[in-house]
């Protein structure tokens, strides 16, 4: 983002305006969207550089953990969040599952011409707060524009950097038999209130997203000293998904208890009505947790003790499985292939 002159007649109308072509061209228009708009809220030393890229301090000991994500979420608003403060949460998640401190963020943004400013205007103060909160500012990024009916109001790209102190090694190929599997709180939530929002869906309970920055919680479990093999955020596919990816990548089995999975009455019912499995659903706010047997309950007792973690739980076991099934012991006593996600089961849901 370019830093530019406060020279103008006229200022945006955040109100009634819309995005148009212009602020996309590179000249005025785009500089006024840039300085009245990005660098308002999102301002800090870095992006006030005003150069094409942002120089940063270097870290340090460590590695170095970069992640992106693109996000396209349908409605952009949703209870519980919206495309804007996703957009920090999940790519800050995709840092801190490595075992990395998160420290900056580059945003990308691609508006369709007709967008209205208050909309996008909203958006960006809701990923400004986000990033404030988490401590994890935006320090580059860039802005185009599509004509109107190429795109979807907004989408947006944001790529994370964090660093992972020496020694730390976090992967999903380090789940050995034995282990326990946890998660930090209930499934569904986040899918589940798209789909509401989505379909106008009324429950007497509502259902909110559970979108979030984990980080913190993520520092707590490290802190306990437990042997953590493998942290992972369950976005896209779900549990379900995300355990199939794990026990491929580490050349295990996995076996689930169903009485012991965490899943809010409102998300059970609405998935009944839609003909959905919770297991498949995305989270935005949640984490798994794989770690030594040992370890376990020491775990799980720092994650109920953070505020992200209160409804956490062991949800199931590793074990050796040449197939690499993940299987479930379903509550009548059974057991059940949780086979990978076949298809797309909810779109635009991230």
């Amino acid at each position: 983002m370019t830093e530019i002159r406060k020279n103008y007649v006229r200022p945006l109308d955040l109100k009634h305006g819309q995005v148009d072509m212009a602020h996309g061209s590179g000249g005025r228009a785009m500089a006024q969207l840039i300085e009245e708009l990005f660098a308002k809220h999102l301002g800090n030393e870095y992006l006030g550089q005003g150069d094409d890229g942002a120089v940063l301090p270097h870290p340090g000991e460590g590695r170095l953990v970069m992640a992106t994500d693109s996000h396209v979420v349908s409605p952009l608003f949703f209870p519980g969040g919206d495309i804007g403060c996703l957009s920090v949460h999940g790519t800050i998640n995709d840092v801190a599952v490595m075992g990395a401190k998160p420290l900056y963020l580059a945003a990308g943004f691609i508006l369709e011409e007709g967008f209205k400013l208050a909309d996008l205007a909203r958006i960006v103060q809701s990923m400004a707060a986000a990033a404030r909160a988490a401590g994890v500012p935006v320090v580059t990024g860039d802005t185009k524009v599509v004509e109107r009916g190429k795109g979807d109001g907004v989408f947006i790209t944001t790529t994370g950097v964090g660093v992972v102190p020496p020694g730390r090694e976090l992967s999903g190929r380090r789940a050995r038999p034995g282990d326990a599997i946890l998660v930090s709180g209930t499934l569904g939530d986040h899918g589940m209130a798209i789909m509401a929002e989505r379909e106008s869906l009324g429950f007497d309970s509502p259902i909110v997203s559970d979108s979030a920055a984990l980080h913190g919680l993520i520092d707590a479990m490290l802190a306990t000293g437990a042997d953590l093999r493998v942290l992972r955020d369950p976005t896209r596919g779900g549990l379900a998904t995300t355990l199939n990816e794990i026990a491929r990548q580490s050349g295990v089995g996995m076996m689930l208890q169903e009485k012991a999975l965490p899943v809010r009455p409102a998300v059970n019912a609405a998935c009944e009505f839609l003909g959905l499995d919770p297991l498949y659903v995305a989270n935005e706010g949640k984490l798994v947790a794989i770690c030594a047997e040992q370890d376990a309950e020491r775990l799980l007792a720092a994650m109920r003790a953070h505020p992200l973690g209160g409804d956490a739980a062991i949800v199931g076991s590793v074990h050796a499985d040449d197939h690499h099934f993940v299987q479930m012991t379903t509550a009548f006593g059974g057991r059940r292939i949780v086979d990978w996600l076949s298809g797309e089961q909810l779109p635009r849901i991230c």
